[in-house]
């Protein structure tokens, strides 16, 4: 029998951190269908217009597929 997963992929964002940014979307991600792994492909961020820092994680989330 062969397993296969869907990958998604996902931004994360959070003024807090480039960490939080990746427990955020993972967490949300797998609040609607668990989740098999992920991986982090980008850091980025920016400079908001009141002068914030907000981290930016693209992530690629993988889940079995039945």
């Amino acid at each position: 029998m062969s397993k296969s997963f869907e990958i998604i992929e996902r931004v994360g964002i959070s003024n807090k951190s480039a960490s939080d940014a990746i427990k955020s979307v993972v967490m949300e991600a797998h609040k609607e269908k668990s989740i098999s792994w992920f991986e982090v492909v980008e850091h980025r961020g920016r400079v908001t217009q009141d002068d914030e820092i907000e981290f930016q994680v693209t992530v690629k989330i993988g889940r079995k597929r039945a």
